[in-house]
């Protein structure tokens, strides 16, 4: 095993690179350099781990970075990101500016736009990642935007993900194709659908999807909220909530915990209408005999909210050759089609696939599609993340409102 020693073979560049937070990532043509420095290291990646599906690729990918680059990545699992980002935020106030405890995040929204607003990431550093082109940013500016606002760098996209309906088909003939006619259908349907509980991820977006919908003034959610200007964009939304709660699974007296608790109500056929923001995520659990067959995924016909999920380096992470490392290998096409494969995770690829050489483009061929998944074009319509500050306020708001224990 190779130790901090390895440093001293580096050139005094590329030593300020790892020491000195504010400073620019070495150039892709630098990148032996930073693979020879990660060699020994141990990335503390914090991911949410609240699915099997992504806790296996993780575990996949960690044999693969100490296979390949004798990189070993920790999966350190959280429940709730933010607590990562308080976590860096807590050694920085401690005058941890070295030696911190983590090495890389999942990470996008408010918790992004939180830590850059602190200082706490290390970068600009994606442009260092050799894989980092096959993205094409510059026709593709979803892998540089997060919630409306520029990476400039720092943070790498791996994944994309997008609000996505599924019922049982053996139960429900026409689904509903609005967030208007979902209130119809829950009225006829009582307890047969519901959303996850706020601040849940998957809950809060389909706030922001409900509020896209009932308001007339979308182009205020692309900027940061203004207090008085909330509580009328938002009172559309109160009052649809009000009226879709009383019919909502459990009359909304509580909520599920996760998406994947959605799916489990599905699976248990306590509902019979569930969303998630992983397109392919009923079709996997079809196929792994965790949904009937009968299950059928859709999209509404206006659209739905998605985004691109990143990962980023926090400032005093003692790590950050191996950090990068993984990065990189996460963008890799090996590592990109394994994850979107329906036997791994499912998990859409950020690549511009048609732009691949051929024998990396034919590692994205997966035969027929399967007849619970969407089908190719559905998910044209991707409607953009609001500014992240309304996140936040949706949260808050609908707490003081709505909140459980």
């Amino acid at each position: 095993m190779k130790t901090r020693a390895t440093l001293a073979t580096l050139t005094t560049a590329f030593l300020l690179v790892l020491t000195q937070p504010a400073t620019a990532a070495p150039s892709p043509a630098d990148w032996e350099t930073v693979l020879q420095a990660a060699q020994g290291q141990t990335v503390y990646w914090n991911a949410w781990a609240g699915d099997n599906r992504t806790n296996r690729y993780i575990d996949w990918v960690a044999e693969q970075m100490q296979a390949e680059f004798e990189v070993e990545v920790t999966h350190v699992k959280l429940d709730d990101t933010s607590s990562a980002v308080a976590r860096v935020l807590a050694e920085k106030q401690a005058g941890n500016d070295d030696d911190g405890s983590i090495d890389l995040i999942w990470i996008n929204g408010e918790n992004f736009a939180a830590m850059r607003e602190q200082n706490l990431l290390f970068g600009p550093f994606t442009e260092s990642l050799p894989n980092f082109a096959l993205t094409d940013p510059d026709n593709n500016p979803e892998v540089v935007t997060d919630f409306t606002l520029p990476t400039d760098g720092y943070e790498s996209p791996w994944g994309k993900a997008q609000i996505t309906f599924y019922y049982d088909s053996a139960q429900t003939d026409t689904p509903p194709q609005s967030i208007d006619a979902l209130l119809g259908w829950v009225k006829k349907n009582p307890g047969q659908f519901s959303y996850p509980r706020i601040p849940d991820f998957t809950g809060s977006t389909f706030l922001k999807q409900a509020l896209i919908e009932l308001t007339d003034q979308n182009d205020a959610l692309y900027q940061p909220v203004v207090d008085s200007e909330f509580e009328d964009i938002t009172t559309p939304l109160w009052r649809y909530l009000d009226a879709l709660h009383p019919h909502l699974w459990r009359s909304g007296r509580s909520f599920p915990d996760s998406g994947p608790h959605l799916r489990n109500l599905m699976s248990d056929g306590e509902l019979s209408l569930a969303f998630s923001f992983y397109p392919t995520d009923a079709a996997v659990a079809v196929r792994e005999h965790e949904l009937p067959d009968s299950v059928r995924s859709y999209v509404l016909e206006s659209g739905t909210l998605g985004n691109v999920h990143f990962v980023a380096i926090p400032y005093n992470s003692p790590h950050k050759a191996g950090a990068m490392t993984l990065a990189n290998f996460l963008l890799s096409p090996r590592a990109q089609a394994t994850k979107q494969s329906l036997d791994m995770w499912g998990d859409r690829s950020v690549l511009a696939i048609n732009q691949l050489k051929e024998s990396d483009q034919a590692l994205f061929e997966q035969g027929d599609s399967h007849p619970s998944a969407l089908p190719a074009d559905a998910l044209a319509n991707t409607l953009a993340e609001p500014h992240p500050s309304w996140m936040t306020a949706l949260q808050e708001a609908w707490l003081q409102r709505y909140g459980v224990n």
